[in-house]
């Protein structure tokens, strides 16, 4: 029986000593394998070169005795407990002198992918180029942008990044990414109206307030932080006002005068505290204002296509007519707000405004020339002083035609008489139409339709022959005539002509047969018939 002492050896060589003991160089190796993680118990193999019994002589503290049971009398090899391939991959026993048994521990997929850390901060400036890699400070984390950023969209972003083994089934873990898009002044100020008003008497007083501006800037920190100033290089040289840098309140700065300057027209500027600022404009225009001793201005300008007075009869309701502007010398607010009204038209017409200063006259109510082709209309300007003062401005509104109307026979159907003799050129009938538009629109053409014998004058509606009529052929042909204006496009009615024409006796009699053999029974009553001809003049029944 052999005695075998068996020792661990850790990682793939085993050594005794710096010189092999006797017999090593005839020892046999037993190759065994086993997975990681199977349940303690599990038969790995058995030391099957030499026969069992064995001898087990473990040595004290070898991670053999603490992970593997070796039965000496079986050499049977089983686990002690859950391998772990990730902390031991193999295990070498030798048995003395010449067994020596390599055990390698399988993977099995048990350990999920892990990152150093939970979350990961990294930041973008909003004007980073597309494809830009950006990496954080703990983690090899190479993040690439794959479009443009706007911190003013979005300023920030929570990635999930997770990864995954090869496994069957694979093993994931994940990272958290929070991406923060770093502002850039790339957003200028903005105003909130692109110019201002204001009023403000000749008498007020230095430091009275005027108006407030106001601008916003989308840009964060001291990119959004604004400034106003007046840009006195273009405007307000004489630093008549002055503006608060932080709040934008214009203030009087000087006494006013309206005799010398009623208007003061004011460049204001915000500016961002940026390292490179951005700046944007906007007018503010002040207004002095005086005393109600003039009454209002009425202007009115005409939309039509020479400027003048008039509105077709087809416009729609809606459609302007005139525009109306109404000021007053005077500056005060409560003189120079008017009051504008219309006056005539019939209730086709009326007013509209949008800021009480512009008024349009629109088409209220469909036109008709035919009906009324001119309209008197007034307007009138009421300031609001004490005493009132008021303007009128009147004038007369021409309804312009369209060819709305067909032209319009006397009658609908004419009758006409014609002998059969008469010559080429004779005149039949003169019919007549009338159009209810005017010029153009009311020039009347006539025409007739398939009239072999007969012709019309474009002009005058006179009907006459061309050639021989016949009344064996056609003893009472219908005309068609057709009436067109000269809009366009052209309208058109039509009415019927029936021409009878009366028969001549052009024609001999002509016998049936050129020769007739009759019977007459010598009893046949007075003025029985019994012989008969046909003439041609009469027509056959």
């Amino acid at each position: 029986m052999w005695h075998l002492l068996l020792f661990l050896v850790l990682g793939a060589t085993l050594g005794l000593g710096a010189t092999p003991a006797p017999g090593a160089l005839h020892e046999r190796v037993k190759y065994l394998e086993v997975s990681e993680n199977v349940r303690p118990g599990t038969r790995v193999g058995f030391i099957d070169i030499d026969s069992p019994p064995y001898l087990i002589a473990p040595v004290p503290g070898s991670p053999v005795e603490t992970d593997l049971i070796i039965e000496s009398a079986t050499g049977e090899i089983r686990t002690r407990v859950p391998l772990d391939r990730e902390t031991r991959p193999s295990y070498s026993l030798v048995a003395l002198p010449r067994v020596r048994v390599v055990i390698t521990v399988l993977d099995e997929n048990d350990n999920a992918p892990t990152f150093a850390v939970d979350h990961v901060y990294i930041e973008f400036p909003e004007n980073s180029p597309r494809d830009q890699r950006g990496r954080d400070g703990v983690l090899y984390l190479d993040l690439q942008i794959a479009g443009s950023l706007d911190r003013e969209m979005r300023s920030r972003y929570h990635l999930v990044i997770e990864a995954l083994d090869g496994g069957t089934p694979p093993l994931r873990s994940h990272l958290n990414v929070n991406v923060t898009v770093q502002d850039v002044n790339d957003n200028p100020p903005v105003f909130n109206q692109t110019r201002y008003d204001a009023n403000v008497p000749e008498n007020a007083t230095v430091g009275t307030p005027v108006l407030a501006v106001n601008a916003t800037d989308a840009d964060a920190g001291d990119n959004g932080r604004i400034e106003y100033s007046i840009n006195r290089r273009q405007s307000d040289r004489e630093e008549m006002f002055r503006i608060d840098p932080e709040t934008g309140m214009v203030y009087v700065n000087k006494a006013l005068d309206f005799e010398s300057k009623e208007r003061h027209e004011l460049v204001i500027v915000a500016r961002d505290r940026g390292a490179q600022p951005l700046e944007a404009s906007t007018f503010l225009s002040i207004r002095v204002t005086d005393v109600n001793d003039n009454q209002p201005d009425i202007t009115v300008i005409f939309l039509s296509d020479d400027a003048t007075p008039k509105i077709s009869e087809s416009a729609q309701l809606g459609e302007f007519v005139a525009r109306i502007s109404v000021s007053d010398p005077d500056s005060r607010t409560e003189y120079s707000n008017a009051t504008v009204t219309l006056t005539g038209g019939e209730g086709h017409f009326g007013l509209t405004t949008r800021d009480n200063i512009i008024y349009l006259v629109v088409v209220e109510r469909p036109l008709d020339r035919e009906e009324q082709s001119v309209y008197e209309l007034s307007v009138e300007a009421t300031d609001a002083g004490t005493p009132p003062l008021c303007a009128e401005r009147t004038f007369r509104l021409l309804v312009t035609d369209v060819n709305d109307n067909a032209p319009k026979f006397e009658h609908e159907r004419y009758e006409a008489h014609l002998l059969e003799a008469s010559e080429p050129g004779t005149s039949v009938i003169q019919v007549f139409a009338t159009d209810l538009d005017e010029g153009v629109n009311s020039a009347v053409r006539y025409s007739l339709a398939n009239a072999t014998w007969f012709a019309i004058d474009e002009t005058t509606g006179l009907i006459t022959t061309v050639t021989h009529v016949d009344c064996e052929a056609n003893p009472a042909p219908i005309l068609v005539v057709y009436a067109t204006d000269s809009g366009r496009p052209p309208l058109s009615s039509s009415a019927t002509v029936r021409v009878t024409v009366h028969d001549l006796n052009d024609n001999e009699p002509i016998f049936e047969k050129p020769l007739y053999n009759a019977t007459v029974p010598e009893n046949m009553p007075v003025g029985r018939c019994f012989l008969k001809h046909v003439d041609p003049v009469l027509p056959k029944m």
